[in-house]
């Protein structure tokens, strides 16, 4: 069952056309997570969802039921913001109970729900603490407890964790996944982050300038991006990318390196023209083991980055710019010699001129 239909929503500002003829469909219990640069529009349209921008053209559908000129609270909808948006003069408890009173809820069932609230997000603990008692983490839980405690079928995150350091990021991320497979109700989330995406998403909307560029499941975006501005967006470092020339007859030139795409999976075969050939930096062997891959390249390593777990390896290949990302055990130094394999099955190779897979 759809949960939030989104169907051919236009919001201008001014002359600016920020959403264009968007159409999203969101399933009961999904969670989907819109991703982006800033300025794509992702937060721009979680807030006509929410009802917080009146939208120009198009129709919005909560549960069935058609919400486009509703109130933000007629909407059964939850949402966290990027800032926290306490009371600080108010103690945790009354931060959570707040909406409730004004809706004039029974005082036990208030009780209740703060409690099943403070209970799953384990902060029992500061129900009598004011927030500025409190870290970053313990704001933001309560920011989300704040959501939780109005019982609706549908949350909304606008990049709740962008405030919070690295360390904190990584544990609430885990807290907030854990919470949608305990609740099963939909969430919305956006962030620029694509490692929250990644890790969080059923399935990911990937939006530029007011529209969604592909719409899929995180192991769909990483391995068959539908564009190059997606496989050029997903992925740290980023993927590496060289213009060639492909052959129907399954070939590819890439300067004075000619292959076979044996393996590639194309969208429709393939076909003479102009390409970018696309690889992630995670999928190139290095040493004796390049030997076995369709495509062996000499090269030298100009910079290298020790990650800890990772080393990522900076070189050139046919002028190009190429990175490596190896294991962190693998020894090399700037300026040794790299014997570099690379498997076209694991590439995407994008038309030069309109940029779609082929």
């Amino acid at each position: 069952m759809t949960s939030v239909s989104i169907q051919n929503l236009d919001l201008n500002f001014g002359a600016v056309n920020v959403l264009k003829q968007l159409n999203l469909s969101i399933e009961e219990g999904e969670f989907l997570v819109l991703l982006g640069a800033s300025g794509c529009g992702k937060s721009t349209l979680l807030n006509c969802i929410a009802g917080l921008l009146d939208v120009s053209d198009g129709q919005i559908f909560i549960n069935g039921k058609n919400v486009t000129w509703a109130e933000p609270s007629d909407r059964g909808i939850g949402m966290v913001f990027q800032s926290y948006a306490l009371y600080p003069q108010m103690t945790v408890k009354g931060n959570l109970s707040f909406g409730l009173k004004n809706a004039r809820l029974p005082k036990p069932e208030i009780e209740e729900r703060v409690a099943r609230a403070a209970e799953i997000l384990q902060i029992e603990p500061l129900l009598h603490r004011k927030p500025g008692a409190l870290s970053g983490g313990q704001r933001q839980r309560v920011a989300i407890g704040r959501a939780l405690v109005r019982d609706v079928d549908v949350f909304l995150f606008d990049e709740p964790l962008s405030n919070l350091d690295a360390k904190l990021r990584a544990e609430l991320r885990v807290e907030i996944k854990r919470l949608h497979q305990k609740l099963g109700n939909t969430m919305i989330y956006v962030t620029h982050d694509q490692v929250e995406a990644m890790t969080l998403a059923d399935r990911i909307a990937i939006m530029r300038d007011g529209l969604v560029q592909q719409l899929a499941g995180p192991d769909e975006i990483y391995n068959r991006p539908a564009n190059k501005y997606v496989a050029d967006f997903i992925g740290s470092p980023a993927m590496n990318f060289f213009q060639g020339r492909s052959t129907s007859a399954g070939k590819i030139a890439i300067g004075k390196l000619e292959f076979d795409l044996a393996g590639y999976n194309f969208v429709n075969g393939p076909t003479d023209g102009d390409v970018w050939f696309g690889y992630r930096p995670e999928h190139v062997v290095l040493g004796e083991a390049a030997r076995q891959m369709p495509l062996t390249v000499e090269a030298v390593a100009e910079i290298v980055e020790p990650m800890g777990s990772d080393t990522l390896i900076w070189t050139k290949i046919e002028g190009y710019d190429f990175r490596i990302r190896t294991d962190g055990q693998y020894k090399v130094a700037a300026g040794d010699p790299l014997l570099v394999g690379i498997d076209p099955r694991f590439a995407s190779i994008f038309d030069k001129t309109t940029e779609e897979r082929v």
